[in-house]
Protein backbone atom coordinates (compact mmCIF):
# COMPACT_ATOMS: atom_id res chain seq x y z
CA UNK A 1 0.00 0.00 0.00
CA UNK A 2 1.19 3.51 -0.83
CA UNK A 3 1.43 5.77 2.19
CA UNK A 4 3.51 8.67 0.84
CA UNK A 5 2.08 12.15 0.72
CA UNK A 6 2.98 12.74 -2.93
CA UNK A 7 0.27 10.31 -4.02
CA UNK A 8 -1.98 13.38 -4.01
CA UNK A 9 0.26 14.88 -6.66
CA UNK A 10 -0.07 11.74 -8.77
CA UNK A 11 -3.85 11.79 -8.54
CA UNK A 12 -3.88 15.43 -9.49
CA UNK A 13 -1.78 14.78 -12.58
CA UNK A 14 -4.00 11.85 -13.53
CA UNK A 15 -7.10 14.01 -13.30
CA UNK A 16 -5.49 16.53 -15.67
CA UNK A 17 -4.24 13.93 -18.10
CA UNK A 18 -7.26 11.63 -18.23
CA UNK A 19 -10.07 14.03 -17.39
CA UNK A 20 -12.38 13.92 -14.39
CA UNK A 21 -15.45 11.64 -14.43
CA UNK A 22 -18.69 12.45 -12.64
CA UNK A 23 -19.18 10.30 -9.54
CA UNK A 24 -22.97 10.55 -9.64
CA UNK A 25 -23.57 8.64 -12.87
CA UNK A 26 -21.97 6.40 -15.47
CA UNK A 27 -20.66 7.37 -18.87
CA UNK A 28 -22.09 5.81 -22.01
CA UNK A 29 -19.05 3.60 -22.41
CA UNK A 30 -18.74 2.45 -18.79
CA UNK A 31 -18.93 -1.26 -18.02
CA UNK A 32 -17.36 -1.66 -14.55
CA UNK A 33 -16.56 0.37 -11.44
CA UNK A 34 -18.74 3.10 -9.97
CA UNK A 35 -22.01 3.90 -11.74
CA UNK A 36 -23.80 5.94 -9.07
CA UNK A 37 -23.02 7.69 -5.79
CA UNK A 38 -25.95 9.83 -4.77
CA UNK A 39 -25.99 12.09 -1.69
CA UNK A 40 -28.38 9.66 0.01
CA UNK A 41 -25.81 6.84 0.04
CA UNK A 42 -24.20 5.87 3.34
CA UNK A 43 -20.64 7.19 3.27
CA UNK A 44 -18.05 4.62 4.22
CA UNK A 45 -15.65 2.00 2.92
CA UNK A 46 -16.71 -1.21 1.18
CA UNK A 47 -14.72 -4.40 1.70
CA UNK A 48 -14.83 -7.27 -0.78
CA UNK A 49 -12.71 -10.23 -1.86
CA UNK A 50 -13.31 -11.17 -5.52
CA UNK A 51 -13.69 -14.94 -5.77
CA UNK A 52 -11.20 -15.19 -8.63
CA UNK A 53 -8.46 -13.12 -7.00
CA UNK A 54 -5.99 -13.34 -4.11
CA UNK A 55 -6.42 -9.61 -3.43
CA UNK A 56 -8.93 -8.15 -0.96
CA UNK A 57 -10.03 -4.57 -1.67
CA UNK A 58 -11.29 -1.71 0.46
CA UNK A 59 -12.83 1.11 -1.59
CA UNK A 60 -14.49 4.41 -0.75
CA UNK A 61 -17.87 5.53 -2.06
CA UNK A 62 -16.19 6.99 -5.15
CA UNK A 63 -14.85 3.58 -6.08
CA UNK A 64 -11.29 4.57 -5.14
CA UNK A 65 -8.95 2.08 -3.46
CA UNK A 66 -7.95 2.97 0.09
CA UNK A 67 -6.27 -0.34 0.98
CA UNK A 68 -5.54 -3.81 -0.37
CA UNK A 69 -4.32 -7.06 1.15
CA UNK A 70 -2.72 -9.81 -0.91
CA UNK A 71 -2.68 -13.48 0.09
CA UNK A 72 -1.02 -16.53 -1.39
CA UNK A 73 -4.50 -18.04 -1.64
CA UNK A 74 -7.88 -17.14 -3.04
CA UNK A 75 -10.78 -16.52 -0.63
CA UNK A 76 -12.62 -19.40 0.95
CA UNK A 77 -14.86 -17.27 0.75
CA UNK A 78 -15.69 -14.65 3.43
CA UNK A 79 -13.66 -11.68 4.67
CA UNK A 80 -14.08 -9.16 7.53
CA UNK A 81 -12.35 -6.09 8.95
CA UNK A 82 -11.80 -6.26 12.70
CA UNK A 83 -12.12 -3.20 14.92
CA UNK A 84 -8.34 -3.13 15.46
CA UNK A 85 -7.80 -2.62 11.72
CA UNK A 86 -6.74 -6.20 10.99
CA UNK A 87 -8.26 -8.13 8.11
CA UNK A 88 -9.49 -11.66 8.82
CA UNK A 89 -10.34 -13.86 5.87
CA UNK A 90 -10.91 -17.43 4.87
CA UNK A 91 -8.45 -18.89 2.38
CA UNK A 92 -8.85 -21.56 -0.26
CA UNK A 93 -6.44 -24.49 0.16
CA UNK A 94 -8.80 -27.03 -1.37
CA UNK A 95 -6.03 -28.52 -3.51
CA UNK A 96 -4.48 -29.82 -0.27
CA UNK A 97 -7.58 -31.80 0.75
CA UNK A 98 -8.72 -34.48 -1.66
CA UNK A 99 -11.67 -35.47 0.53
CA UNK A 100 -13.59 -32.17 0.35
CA UNK A 101 -11.63 -30.11 -2.16
CA UNK A 102 -14.10 -30.18 -5.05
CA UNK A 103 -17.03 -28.73 -3.08
CA UNK A 104 -18.25 -25.20 -3.70
CA UNK A 105 -17.31 -22.66 -1.03
CA UNK A 106 -14.42 -24.73 0.26
CA UNK A 107 -11.62 -22.94 2.08
CA UNK A 108 -9.72 -24.83 4.76
CA UNK A 109 -7.72 -21.93 6.18
CA UNK A 110 -8.22 -18.72 8.20
CA UNK A 111 -5.78 -15.82 7.88
CA UNK A 112 -5.38 -12.54 9.76
CA UNK A 113 -3.43 -9.63 8.28
CA UNK A 114 -2.31 -6.33 9.75
CA UNK A 115 -3.41 -3.14 7.98
CA UNK A 116 -0.07 -3.02 6.14
CA UNK A 117 -0.56 -6.53 4.74
CA UNK A 118 1.66 -8.44 7.17
CA UNK A 119 0.35 -11.96 7.87
CA UNK A 120 -0.23 -12.29 11.63
CA UNK A 121 -2.04 -15.63 11.89
CA UNK A 122 -2.60 -18.49 9.47
CA UNK A 123 -4.57 -21.46 10.81
CA UNK A 124 -5.57 -24.51 8.77
CA UNK A 125 -8.79 -26.32 9.66
CA UNK A 126 -8.42 -29.05 7.07
CA UNK A 127 -7.86 -32.79 7.46
CA UNK A 128 -8.38 -35.25 4.63
CA UNK A 129 -8.85 -39.00 4.66
CA UNK A 130 -5.35 -39.42 3.29
CA UNK A 131 -3.76 -37.80 6.34
CA UNK A 132 -4.82 -40.43 8.93
CA UNK A 133 -4.37 -37.83 11.68
CA UNK A 134 -7.91 -37.24 12.83
CA UNK A 135 -11.47 -37.32 11.56
CA UNK A 136 -11.65 -35.53 8.18
CA UNK A 137 -12.89 -31.93 8.44
CA UNK A 138 -12.77 -28.85 6.22
CA UNK A 139 -13.63 -25.18 6.79
CA UNK A 140 -15.96 -23.69 4.21
CA UNK A 141 -17.78 -20.47 3.34
CA UNK A 142 -17.83 -18.42 6.53
CA UNK A 143 -16.42 -17.56 9.95
CA UNK A 144 -17.43 -15.19 12.77
CA UNK A 145 -15.13 -13.31 15.15
CA UNK A 146 -16.36 -13.38 18.75
CA UNK A 147 -15.96 -10.51 21.23
CA UNK A 148 -13.26 -12.50 23.09
CA UNK A 149 -11.17 -12.78 19.92
CA UNK A 150 -11.98 -16.41 19.27
CA UNK A 151 -13.20 -17.45 15.83
CA UNK A 152 -16.25 -19.54 15.00
CA UNK A 153 -15.59 -21.77 12.00
CA UNK A 154 -18.24 -23.37 9.79
CA UNK A 155 -17.02 -26.71 8.46
CA UNK A 156 -17.86 -30.10 6.98
CA UNK A 157 -17.08 -33.41 8.64
CA UNK A 158 -16.85 -36.79 6.93
CA UNK A 159 -19.25 -39.65 7.56
CA UNK A 160 -18.84 -42.95 5.74
CA UNK A 161 -21.74 -44.77 4.15
CA UNK A 162 -21.78 -47.24 7.03
CA UNK A 163 -21.95 -44.43 9.59
CA UNK A 164 -24.76 -42.75 7.68
CA UNK A 165 -26.83 -45.92 7.36
CA UNK A 166 -26.32 -46.60 11.08
CA UNK A 167 -27.82 -43.15 11.72
CA UNK A 168 -30.88 -43.95 9.62
CA UNK A 169 -29.86 -42.47 6.27
CA UNK A 170 -31.68 -44.07 3.36
CA UNK A 171 -28.98 -45.70 1.17
CA UNK A 172 -30.94 -44.69 -1.92
CA UNK A 173 -30.25 -41.05 -1.01
CA UNK A 174 -26.46 -41.42 -1.01
CA UNK A 175 -25.39 -41.15 -4.61
CA UNK A 176 -21.82 -40.47 -3.47
CA UNK A 177 -21.79 -43.20 -0.83
CA UNK A 178 -20.82 -40.75 1.94
CA UNK A 179 -22.23 -37.62 3.59
CA UNK A 180 -20.62 -34.41 4.84
CA UNK A 181 -22.76 -32.93 7.65
CA UNK A 182 -22.16 -29.46 9.04
CA UNK A 183 -20.42 -28.61 12.28
CA UNK A 184 -19.07 -25.50 14.04
CA UNK A 185 -15.95 -25.12 16.14
CA UNK A 186 -14.76 -22.18 18.22
CA UNK A 187 -11.01 -21.68 17.94
CA UNK A 188 -8.78 -19.63 20.21
CA UNK A 189 -5.87 -18.31 18.09
CA UNK A 190 -2.43 -19.32 19.36
CA UNK A 191 0.81 -17.94 18.00
CA UNK A 192 1.29 -17.53 14.26
CA UNK A 193 -0.29 -20.81 13.10
CA UNK A 194 -1.93 -22.52 16.08
CA UNK A 195 -5.35 -22.70 17.63
CA UNK A 196 -7.15 -24.34 20.54
CA UNK A 197 -10.62 -25.69 19.89
CA UNK A 198 -12.64 -24.58 22.93
CA UNK A 199 -16.22 -25.34 21.84
CA UNK A 200 -17.86 -27.64 19.30
CA UNK A 201 -21.30 -28.29 17.83
CA UNK A 202 -22.15 -31.08 15.37
CA UNK A 203 -25.40 -31.29 13.43
CA UNK A 204 -24.88 -35.07 13.39
CA UNK A 205 -25.75 -35.16 17.11
CA UNK A 206 -29.24 -33.80 16.39
CA UNK A 207 -30.65 -36.07 13.69
CA UNK A 208 -34.04 -37.75 13.49
CA UNK A 209 -35.44 -40.10 10.86
CA UNK A 210 -38.55 -42.12 10.08
CA UNK A 211 -36.88 -44.58 7.69
CA UNK A 212 -35.19 -47.21 9.87
CA UNK A 213 -37.08 -48.08 13.04
CA UNK A 214 -34.15 -50.15 14.34
CA UNK A 215 -32.09 -47.04 14.98
CA UNK A 216 -32.19 -44.99 18.19
CA UNK A 217 -33.03 -41.76 16.41
CA UNK A 218 -36.17 -43.20 14.78
CA UNK A 219 -39.20 -41.01 15.39
CA UNK A 220 -41.92 -38.82 13.98
CA UNK A 221 -40.15 -35.95 12.20
CA UNK A 222 -43.09 -33.56 12.52
CA UNK A 223 -43.12 -34.02 16.30
CA UNK A 224 -39.53 -32.84 16.61
CA UNK A 225 -38.89 -29.51 14.82
CA UNK A 226 -35.83 -29.10 17.04
CA UNK A 227 -34.16 -32.00 15.21
CA UNK A 228 -32.83 -32.44 11.66
CA UNK A 229 -34.32 -35.01 9.30
CA UNK A 230 -31.33 -37.01 8.06
CA UNK A 231 -33.28 -37.99 4.93
CA UNK A 232 -34.50 -34.54 3.89
CA UNK A 233 -32.97 -32.70 0.98
CA UNK A 234 -30.81 -33.79 -1.91
CA UNK A 235 -28.78 -36.94 -2.44
CA UNK A 236 -25.21 -35.63 -2.73
CA UNK A 237 -22.50 -35.78 -0.08
CA UNK A 238 -22.86 -32.07 0.82
CA UNK A 239 -26.58 -32.57 1.42
CA UNK A 240 -27.01 -29.69 3.89
CA UNK A 241 -24.65 -27.10 2.32
CA UNK A 242 -24.58 -24.29 4.86
CA UNK A 243 -23.16 -21.05 3.44
CA UNK A 244 -23.28 -18.42 6.21
CA UNK A 245 -22.45 -18.14 9.91
CA UNK A 246 -23.57 -15.27 12.14
CA UNK A 247 -23.21 -14.62 15.88
CA UNK A 248 -25.51 -12.59 18.13
CA UNK A 249 -23.60 -11.37 21.20
CA UNK A 250 -26.69 -10.18 23.08
CA UNK A 251 -28.43 -13.56 22.73
CA UNK A 252 -25.27 -15.69 22.68
CA UNK A 253 -26.74 -17.55 19.73
CA UNK A 254 -25.42 -18.73 16.37
CA UNK A 255 -27.31 -18.68 13.08
CA UNK A 256 -26.37 -20.58 9.95
CA UNK A 257 -27.89 -20.52 6.48
CA UNK A 258 -28.57 -24.07 5.27
CA UNK A 259 -29.03 -23.62 1.56
CA UNK A 260 -29.96 -27.17 0.58
CA UNK A 261 -32.73 -27.20 3.23
CA UNK A 262 -33.88 -23.66 2.26
CA UNK A 263 -33.72 -22.77 5.94
CA UNK A 264 -31.90 -20.80 8.56
CA UNK A 265 -31.06 -22.58 11.81
CA UNK A 266 -30.40 -20.98 15.22
CA UNK A 267 -28.54 -22.77 18.00
CA UNK A 268 -27.55 -21.88 21.55
CA UNK A 269 -23.88 -20.97 22.03
CA UNK A 270 -24.14 -20.71 25.84
CA UNK A 271 -23.77 -24.47 26.13
CA UNK A 272 -20.66 -26.46 26.95
CA UNK A 273 -19.38 -28.77 24.24
CA UNK A 274 -20.93 -31.69 26.11
CA UNK A 275 -24.29 -29.92 26.33
CA UNK A 276 -24.07 -28.97 22.66
CA UNK A 277 -23.94 -32.69 21.83
CA UNK A 278 -27.12 -33.30 23.87
CA UNK A 279 -30.72 -32.12 23.98
CA UNK A 280 -30.55 -30.14 27.24
CA UNK A 281 -28.47 -27.42 28.85
CA UNK A 282 -27.54 -23.84 28.04
CA UNK A 283 -29.72 -20.74 28.31
CA UNK A 284 -32.36 -22.35 26.10
CA UNK A 285 -32.40 -25.61 28.05
CA UNK A 286 -32.26 -27.40 24.69
CA UNK A 287 -28.56 -28.17 24.44
CA UNK A 288 -27.47 -28.20 20.81
CA UNK A 289 -30.91 -28.75 19.29
CA UNK A 290 -32.32 -26.15 16.91
CA UNK A 291 -34.08 -23.44 18.91
CA UNK A 292 -35.40 -21.67 15.81
CA UNK A 293 -35.62 -22.41 12.10
CA UNK A 294 -37.36 -20.65 9.25
CA UNK A 295 -37.77 -20.72 5.52
CA UNK A 296 -39.10 -24.15 4.64
CA UNK A 297 -41.43 -25.99 7.07
CA UNK A 298 -41.56 -29.08 4.88
CA UNK A 299 -37.98 -29.79 6.08
CA UNK A 300 -39.57 -30.80 9.42
CA UNK A 301 -42.89 -32.10 8.11
CA UNK A 302 -44.99 -29.11 9.11
CA UNK A 303 -45.74 -27.78 5.67
CA UNK A 304 -45.50 -28.41 1.95
CA UNK A 305 -43.94 -26.73 -1.08
CA UNK A 306 -46.50 -23.93 -0.98
CA UNK A 307 -45.19 -22.93 2.47
CA UNK A 308 -41.60 -22.61 1.27
CA UNK A 309 -40.22 -19.06 1.68
CA UNK A 310 -36.51 -19.48 0.89
CA UNK A 311 -35.05 -20.52 -2.44
CA UNK A 312 -31.36 -21.43 -2.03
CA UNK A 313 -30.71 -18.41 0.25
CA UNK A 314 -27.41 -16.88 1.47
CA UNK A 315 -26.09 -14.51 4.13
CA UNK A 316 -28.60 -14.97 6.96
CA UNK A 317 -27.73 -12.42 9.67
CA UNK A 318 -29.18 -10.54 12.60
CA UNK A 319 -29.45 -6.80 12.00
CA UNK A 320 -27.00 -5.17 14.37
CA UNK A 321 -28.04 -3.09 17.42
CA UNK A 322 -28.73 0.58 16.73
CA UNK A 323 -29.82 0.00 13.13
CA UNK A 324 -33.31 0.03 11.63
CA UNK A 325 -34.80 -3.38 12.34
CA UNK A 326 -32.23 -4.24 15.01
CA UNK A 327 -32.63 -7.85 16.10
CA UNK A 328 -34.55 -8.80 12.97
CA UNK A 329 -33.04 -11.20 10.45
CA UNK A 330 -31.88 -10.11 6.99
CA UNK A 331 -31.45 -12.65 4.20
CA UNK A 332 -30.45 -12.70 0.53
CA UNK A 333 -33.09 -14.97 -0.98
CA UNK A 334 -31.48 -16.11 -4.23
CA UNK A 335 -34.66 -17.34 -5.89
CA UNK A 336 -33.25 -20.47 -7.50
CA UNK A 337 -36.12 -22.98 -8.00
CA UNK A 338 -38.69 -20.22 -7.48
CA UNK A 339 -41.81 -20.85 -9.59
CA UNK A 340 -42.91 -19.78 -12.13
CA UNK A 341 -39.93 -17.42 -12.57
CA UNK A 342 -36.55 -17.32 -10.86
CA UNK A 343 -35.62 -13.95 -9.36
CA UNK A 344 -33.85 -12.73 -6.22
CA UNK A 345 -35.13 -10.77 -3.25
CA UNK A 346 -33.70 -9.44 -0.01
CA UNK A 347 -36.04 -10.11 2.91
CA UNK A 348 -36.25 -9.02 6.55
CA UNK A 349 -38.10 -11.20 9.04
CA UNK A 350 -39.11 -10.63 12.65
CA UNK A 351 -38.49 -13.83 14.64
CA UNK A 352 -41.35 -14.56 17.09
CA UNK A 353 -40.20 -14.42 20.72
CA UNK A 354 -41.99 -14.21 24.04
CA UNK A 355 -41.31 -11.82 26.92
CA UNK A 356 -38.42 -14.02 28.08
CA UNK A 357 -36.83 -14.05 24.64
CA UNK A 358 -37.75 -17.67 23.87
CA UNK A 359 -38.79 -18.51 20.32
CA UNK A 360 -42.51 -19.15 20.04
CA UNK A 361 -43.78 -22.32 18.35
CA UNK A 362 -47.38 -23.50 18.65
CA UNK A 363 -48.13 -27.22 18.78
CA UNK A 364 -48.27 -28.73 15.30
CA UNK A 365 -47.56 -25.40 13.60
CA UNK A 366 -44.54 -24.11 11.70
CA UNK A 367 -42.26 -21.44 13.06
CA UNK A 368 -43.37 -17.89 12.26
CA UNK A 369 -43.52 -15.31 10.92
CA UNK A 370 -45.96 -15.99 8.12
CA UNK A 371 -44.14 -13.57 5.82
CA UNK A 372 -41.26 -11.06 5.78
CA UNK A 373 -41.79 -7.62 7.25
CA UNK A 374 -39.78 -5.97 4.45
CA UNK A 375 -38.41 -7.09 1.12
CA UNK A 376 -36.65 -5.72 -1.92
CA UNK A 377 -37.07 -6.92 -5.47
CA UNK A 378 -36.52 -5.21 -8.80
CA UNK A 379 -39.48 -3.42 -10.42
CA UNK A 380 -39.19 -6.06 -13.13
CA UNK A 381 -38.38 -8.97 -10.80
CA UNK A 382 -36.24 -11.02 -13.16
CA UNK A 383 -33.89 -8.06 -13.70
CA UNK A 384 -32.44 -8.87 -10.26
CA UNK A 385 -31.37 -12.49 -10.10
CA UNK A 386 -28.22 -13.97 -8.63
CA UNK A 387 -28.60 -17.73 -8.48
CA UNK A 388 -25.75 -18.36 -6.05
CA UNK A 389 -23.44 -16.65 -3.47
CA UNK A 390 -24.55 -13.01 -2.71
CA UNK A 391 -25.46 -11.06 0.44
CA UNK A 392 -27.11 -8.03 2.01
CA UNK A 393 -26.34 -5.65 4.90
CA UNK A 394 -28.47 -3.08 6.76
CA UNK A 395 -26.63 0.26 6.92
CA UNK A 396 -26.75 2.97 9.63
CA UNK A 397 -28.79 5.32 7.43
CA UNK A 398 -31.55 2.70 7.06
CA UNK A 399 -30.54 1.70 3.55
CA UNK A 400 -29.49 -1.82 2.57
CA UNK A 401 -26.31 -2.75 0.72
CA UNK A 402 -26.86 -5.68 -1.66
CA UNK A 403 -24.30 -7.86 -3.40
CA UNK A 404 -25.69 -9.69 -6.42
CA UNK A 405 -22.67 -11.93 -6.29
CA UNK A 406 -23.10 -13.81 -9.56
CA UNK A 407 -22.61 -10.49 -11.39
CA UNK A 408 -20.17 -8.89 -8.93
CA UNK A 409 -22.76 -6.12 -8.61
CA UNK A 410 -23.04 -4.07 -5.40
CA UNK A 411 -25.84 -1.57 -4.96
CA UNK A 412 -27.41 0.33 -2.07
CA UNK A 413 -31.18 0.71 -1.88
CA UNK A 414 -33.43 2.82 0.31
CA UNK A 415 -36.31 1.26 2.25
CA UNK A 416 -38.52 2.28 -0.68
CA UNK A 417 -36.26 0.43 -3.14
CA UNK A 418 -34.50 3.39 -4.78
CA UNK A 419 -30.88 2.74 -5.80
CA UNK A 420 -28.49 5.41 -4.46
CA UNK A 421 -25.09 3.70 -4.96
CA UNK A 422 -24.13 1.31 -7.72
CA UNK A 423 -20.86 -0.51 -8.45
CA UNK A 424 -19.69 -3.48 -10.53
CA UNK A 425 -16.49 -5.25 -9.54
CA UNK A 426 -13.91 -5.17 -12.35
CA UNK A 427 -11.73 -7.95 -10.92
CA UNK A 428 -11.36 -11.29 -12.72
CA UNK A 429 -8.86 -14.13 -12.51
CA UNK A 430 -6.68 -12.18 -14.94
CA UNK A 431 -6.75 -9.04 -12.78
CA UNK A 432 -8.73 -5.81 -13.20
CA UNK A 433 -10.57 -5.23 -16.46
CA UNK A 434 -10.19 -2.11 -18.55
CA UNK A 435 -13.13 0.26 -18.60
CA UNK A 436 -15.27 -0.53 -21.63
CA UNK A 437 -14.76 -4.30 -21.33
CA UNK A 438 -17.86 -6.24 -20.29
CA UNK A 439 -17.09 -8.99 -17.72
CA UNK A 440 -17.75 -12.46 -19.03
CA UNK A 441 -20.38 -14.54 -17.24
CA UNK A 442 -19.26 -15.33 -13.67
CA UNK A 443 -15.79 -13.87 -14.34
CA UNK A 444 -16.11 -11.17 -11.64
CA UNK A 445 -18.17 -12.97 -8.99
CA UNK A 446 -18.00 -11.75 -5.37
CA UNK A 447 -19.27 -13.78 -2.41
CA UNK A 448 -20.14 -10.79 -0.24
CA UNK A 449 -19.56 -7.03 0.16
CA UNK A 450 -19.52 -5.21 3.53
CA UNK A 451 -19.70 -1.44 4.14
CA UNK A 452 -17.97 0.04 7.20
CA UNK A 453 -18.76 3.57 8.36
CA UNK A 454 -15.98 6.13 8.47
CA UNK A 455 -16.22 6.15 12.26
CA UNK A 456 -15.49 2.42 12.49
CA UNK A 457 -12.61 1.97 14.98
CA UNK A 458 -10.49 0.12 12.41
CA UNK A 459 -9.86 3.39 10.55
CA UNK A 460 -8.58 5.44 13.46
CA UNK A 461 -5.09 6.72 12.65
CA UNK A 462 -5.00 4.94 9.27
CA UNK A 463 -3.88 6.45 5.97
CA UNK A 464 -7.05 6.45 3.86
CA UNK A 465 -5.87 8.59 0.94
CA UNK A 466 -7.55 7.34 -2.27
CA UNK A 467 -5.17 5.51 -4.61
CA UNK A 468 -7.19 5.44 -7.81
CA UNK A 469 -9.85 3.10 -9.10
CA UNK A 470 -9.36 -0.63 -9.50
CA UNK A 471 -10.32 -0.86 -13.15
CA UNK A 472 -7.84 0.07 -15.86
CA UNK A 473 -8.49 3.08 -18.10
CA UNK A 474 -10.36 2.52 -21.34
CA UNK A 475 -7.79 1.45 -23.89
CA UNK A 476 -7.52 3.28 -27.20
CA UNK A 477 -9.43 1.40 -29.85
CA UNK A 478 -11.71 -0.41 -27.37
CA UNK A 479 -15.22 -0.27 -28.84
CA UNK A 480 -18.09 0.98 -26.75
CA UNK A 481 -20.12 -1.95 -25.35
CA UNK A 482 -23.09 -0.96 -27.51
CA UNK A 483 -21.11 -0.49 -30.73
CA UNK A 484 -21.72 -3.04 -33.48
CA UNK A 485 -18.62 -3.43 -35.67
CA UNK A 486 -19.01 -3.13 -39.42
CA UNK A 487 -18.72 -6.47 -41.21
CA UNK A 488 -15.47 -7.03 -43.06
CA UNK A 489 -14.68 -9.31 -45.93
CA UNK A 490 -13.06 -12.61 -45.05
CA UNK A 491 -9.68 -12.80 -46.83
CA UNK A 492 -8.82 -15.75 -49.00
CA UNK A 493 -6.71 -18.33 -47.19
CA UNK A 494 -3.02 -18.02 -47.78
CA UNK A 495 0.01 -19.88 -46.62
CA UNK A 496 0.77 -19.20 -42.97
CA UNK A 497 4.27 -17.73 -42.62
CA UNK A 498 6.62 -19.02 -40.00
CA UNK A 499 6.18 -17.04 -36.75
CA UNK A 500 8.90 -14.58 -35.91
CA UNK A 501 9.69 -13.04 -32.58
CA UNK A 502 8.32 -9.54 -32.12
CA UNK A 503 10.84 -7.37 -30.31
CA UNK A 504 9.57 -5.50 -27.28
CA UNK A 505 9.86 -1.76 -27.96
CA UNK A 506 12.15 -0.01 -25.51
CA UNK A 507 10.42 3.30 -24.78
CA UNK A 508 10.96 4.64 -21.29
CA UNK A 509 7.60 5.00 -19.56
CA UNK A 510 5.64 2.93 -22.12
CA UNK A 511 4.30 0.36 -19.65
CA UNK A 512 1.72 -1.18 -22.03
CA UNK A 513 3.97 -1.36 -25.15
CA UNK A 514 1.68 0.72 -27.38
CA UNK A 515 4.55 2.95 -28.54
CA UNK A 516 3.41 6.06 -26.69
CA UNK A 517 3.79 7.43 -23.18
CA UNK A 518 0.56 8.72 -21.67
CA UNK A 519 -1.56 8.73 -18.52
CA UNK A 520 -2.60 5.12 -19.09
CA UNK A 521 1.02 4.08 -18.52
CA UNK A 522 1.15 6.09 -15.29
CA UNK A 523 -2.07 4.45 -14.10
CA UNK A 524 -0.72 0.97 -14.80
CA UNK A 525 2.52 1.73 -12.93
CA UNK A 526 0.55 3.09 -9.97
CA UNK A 527 -1.68 0.00 -9.87
CA UNK A 528 1.35 -2.32 -10.02
CA UNK A 529 3.00 -0.50 -7.13
CA UNK A 530 -0.26 -0.70 -5.14
CA UNK A 531 -0.59 -4.44 -5.75
CA UNK A 532 -3.77 -4.07 -7.81
CA UNK A 533 -2.13 -5.80 -10.81
CA UNK A 534 0.66 -8.36 -10.59
CA UNK A 535 2.62 -7.53 -13.75
CA UNK A 536 2.90 -5.18 -16.72
CA UNK A 537 3.25 -5.98 -20.39
CA UNK A 538 6.44 -3.91 -20.65
CA UNK A 539 7.61 -3.76 -17.07
CA UNK A 540 11.15 -2.88 -18.09
CA UNK A 541 9.94 0.32 -19.72
CA UNK A 542 8.08 1.25 -16.52
CA UNK A 543 11.25 1.58 -14.41
CA UNK A 544 11.98 5.06 -15.72
CA UNK A 545 14.40 6.08 -12.96
CA UNK A 546 16.43 2.90 -13.38
CA UNK A 547 16.46 1.94 -9.71
CA UNK A 548 15.50 -1.68 -10.43
CA UNK A 549 11.94 -1.40 -9.09
CA UNK A 550 8.64 -0.14 -10.49
CA UNK A 551 7.12 2.21 -7.92
CA UNK A 552 4.82 5.21 -7.67
CA UNK A 553 7.92 7.38 -8.14
CA UNK A 554 8.06 6.12 -11.74
CA UNK A 555 4.38 7.03 -12.18
CA UNK A 556 5.11 10.54 -10.92
CA UNK A 557 7.96 10.95 -13.40
CA UNK A 558 5.78 9.73 -16.28
CA UNK A 559 3.04 12.21 -15.40
CA UNK A 560 5.54 15.03 -15.06
CA UNK A 561 6.88 14.15 -18.51
CA UNK A 562 3.34 14.16 -19.97
CA UNK A 563 2.66 17.55 -18.38
CA UNK A 564 5.87 18.98 -19.88
CA UNK A 565 7.66 19.34 -16.57
CA UNK A 566 10.42 16.96 -17.67
CA UNK A 567 12.11 17.18 -21.08
CA UNK A 568 12.67 13.42 -21.34
CA UNK A 569 12.53 10.15 -19.40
Amino acid sequence: MIKIRWILVIIGFMALAIGATSMTGATAEQTVGLFRNDPGAFDGYTLFAPNRSNVTYLIDNDGQIVNTWTSSYGPGVSVYLKENGNLIRTANIRELNNTFGALGGGGGRIEEYAWDGTLIWGYNYSVGLEEYLADPVFQHHDIAVLPNGNVLILAWEYKSGAQAIAAGRDPALMEDGVVFPEHIVEVEPVGETGGNIVWEWYSWDHMIQDFDETQQNFGVVGDHPELIDINYGNTIDDWQHANALNYNEELDQIMISVRAFDELWVIDHSTTTEEAASHSGGDSGMGGDLIYRWGNPQAYDRGDESDRQFFMQHDTQWIEPGLDGAGNILVFNNGQEREPEEFSTVVEIVPPVDASGNYILEDGAAFGPAAPTWSYQAPNPTDFYSSFISGAQRLPNGNTLIDAGAQGHFFEVTSEGDIVWDYISPVTADGPLAQGVVPETRANIVFRATRYGKDYPAFEGKDLVPMGVIELPKQEGTPDPTDTPEPTETPEPTDTPEPTATPVPVVAGDANCDGTVNAIDATLVLQLSAGVVSSLECEGNADVNGDGAVTAVDATLILQFIAGLLPEL
